[in-house]
């Protein structure tokens, strides 16, 4: 189902750290709007409406709609500054965008089948995530709200690297422009650990039975 994300902003006028400070005490998250070739511009964005809007995974991976001062923009979230100790937002940065325009964003994964891999359902194996999202090129109109992987075909020892993810058309994965070297393992099935150990502890007591047996007479 298509999911689409207004957020509403005024343009800020007092800059620097007392007026930020000021304005998080007042209930209010200070940003930046940038891109198109136009000059930054200051922001003010309301807490609990970006709380809100934060709480949705798809809303880091989305063309938002920011009315800035009741006219709309089309926009990618960029970035966000949270507070370290409190549960607060500091400060948020926003990329204005239009279909043409040549993106790069972090796109979550999400991994299917994982409970129908013969790798887990037959061989007892555990489903390791090695990475929960990627960086991917395209065009503002192509980006994905998420990447699907399918796991159900996978055997223990089998892992998926980026470049065997099918992408939508116009998407590219950043790391893998950069070369070969870069197609880093995003999931793979292994034997859970204390299996591992248990049969390395089991091996020095099973060759000492064997060791222990007598010799078969001889005929």
């Amino acid at each position: 189902m298509s999911v689409s994300f207004e957020i509403n902003a005024t343009t800020r006028k007092g800059l620097g750290t007392g007026n930020s400070r000021r304005l998080r005490n007042a209930g209010q998250v200070p940003g930046v709007l940038y891109g198109a070739g136009k000059e930054p511009t200051a922001i003010t964005l309301v807490h609990t409406d970006v709380v809100q809007h934060l709480a949705h995974e798809a809303f880091y991976s989305h063309i938002l709609t920011l009315n800035l001062d009741s006219k709309p923009e089309k926009v990618v979230l960029k970035d966000v500054h949270r507070h370290p100790a409190r549960p607060r937002v500091d400060h948020m940065e926003f990329q204005r965008v239009s279909d043409t325009t040549r993106i790069r964003m972090h796109v979550p994964f999400h991994f299917v089948g994982e409970e129908a891999a013969p790798g887990v359902k037959l061989g007892g194996g555990i489903v390791t995530h090695l990475m929960n999202h990627g960086d991917v090129i395209c065009m503002a109109k192509d980006l994905p709200e998420f990447i699907e992987i399918d796991v159900s075909k996978m055997e223990i020892g089998d892992s998926v690297h980026l470049s065997d993810i099918k992408l939508p058309a116009g998407v590219k994965f950043a790391a893998l422009v950069q070369g070969v070297d870069h197609d880093l393992p995003v999931v793979s099935i292994h034997v859970p650990r204390a299996a591992v150990e248990e049969a390395v502890e089991a091996a020095p007591a099973a060759a000492e039975a064997a060791a222990e047996q007598p010799a078969a007479p001889s005929a």
